[in-house]
């Protein structure tokens, strides 16, 4: 179905700025998502990703010209999918920021003073002070131009000393308060006092430079896909939405990693806990149970069989680990039969992600499920 060469994805287009978008655990490689969709999706057609993610999978279609529909429960993911997919404009961002600005010489030292011990170790005071202005003011859920500008601060809220707004840490993953403290305490190593309205202004106008990208229409929704994934389908019986074309998506992976915790910072961020919490409801956690992993993929495949059209084509990226790949393999088998499968192995690097969170064992890799 291939109808010309894919967009150019470096720095040096719009495209290729804005699909990166947000660090995020078990992302998909930002080429893929472009690749399959070329090859599976008709150009009118619409793709379906009820494990969106940081919506790789949507961003690709809508800038390959399709229609593409999300679902995504965590919202640090749901935020960075919502804003690239529509980001404001670039002078509604640039003026909020210096807004901001003034606002944070409006937080009291009680308010900084109230915070855990590790985000006065963590940042600068008026860098704490801007963060917490942002925090308070930002309607990141309603309004374009906050959700934007809180997602450009949360891609640098964390990171390497001299490249965001933190002490030294991981960029993808947020560690342990304890962890951290020890650990800056040990080296000696303080929070970059800088100005974070010069800082965030130089990130803005980097991330704009190449202009936004010209996408398709695009819904990024915020929300369980057990339960989001039959509303859907309601839109497509009333006739207010068409069945899609293409299912491609990359469900959690069994007792790999936790989301809510892995990414405590950014969630603080967005209004939750100052501290880690492993655990937020039903589908939100570690996944470390079989039977409540396998009751999920059951449910969201067998809602997303219900809003495919005949002939669409079901394209699953998992983990190749024997109880993922075997659970996935037989509930999709089950959820759509008379579909021929086909299976692609894909070999982990030697630096792979799973790395990161303390698991350097060797891996038996990802595998690419396709059925026709």
């Amino acid at each position: 179905m291939s109808a010309g060469p894919l967009p150019v994805l470096g720095p040096s287009s719009a495209v290729g700025r804005w699909v990166g978008l947000g660090p995020y655990y078990a992302m998909f490689p930002s080429q893929m998502p472009f690749s399959v969709i070329e090859e599976y999706c008709p150009p009118d057609g619409a793709v379906l990703d009820p494990f969106a993610g940081r919506a790789s999978s949507i961003y690709a279609a809508v800038a390959l010209g399709r229609t593409g529909w999300g679902v995504e429960i965590n919202p640090v993911g749901w935020l960075y999918g919502r804003v690239k997919t529509r980001p404001a404009a670039r002078q509604s961002v640039l003026d909020l920021i210096h807004h901001l600005g003034e606002l944070a010489g409006g937080v009291t030292q009680d308010q900084v003073d109230s915070l855990p011990p590790f985000f006065l170790a963590c940042y600068a005071p008026r860098v704490l002070r801007y963060l917490l202005a942002a925090r308070q003011t930002l309607d990141w859920k309603t309004n374009q131009t906050a959700a934007t500008l809180m997602a450009i601060i949360l891609v640098h809220l964390h990171g390497k000393r001299s490249q965001s707004l933190s002490n030294q840490m991981r960029q993808s993953r947020a560690m342990s308060p304890e962890y951290c403290i020890r650990w800056w305490r040990e080296r000696k190593s303080l929070p970059p006092d800088i100005d974070p309205v010069c800082f965030l202004v130089d990130r803005v106008e980097w991330r704009y430079a190449k202009g936004i990208p010209n996408l398709a229409q695009s819904r990024v929704i915020l929300g369980d896909a057990v339960a989001e994934v039959p509303q859907i389908k309601k839109e497509i019986d009333e006739g207010s939405a068409k069945p899609f074309s293409l299912l491609l998506t990359s469900p959690p992976y069994y007792s790999i990693t936790n989301y809510n915790y892995d990414q405590w910072i950014r969630m603080w961020m967005l209004g939750w806990d100052d501290r880690p919490v492993r655990t937020r409801g039903m589908w939100q956690s570690k996944f470390d149970s079989r039977a409540r992993y396998a009751d999920l993929l059951t449910r969201v495949f067998g809602h997303c069989s219900e809003v495919l059209d005949r002939n669409a084509t079901v394209y699953v990226r998992t983990d190749a680990r024997s109880f993922t790949y075997e659970t996935t393999i037989a509930i999709l088998s089950s959820k759509f039969p008379g579909k021929k499968m086909a299976i692609i192995p894909r070999p982990l690097s030697k630096h792979n992600q799973t790395a990161l969170f303390g698991d350097k064992s060797p891996k038996p890799g990802e595998v690419d499920i396709i059925l026709e």
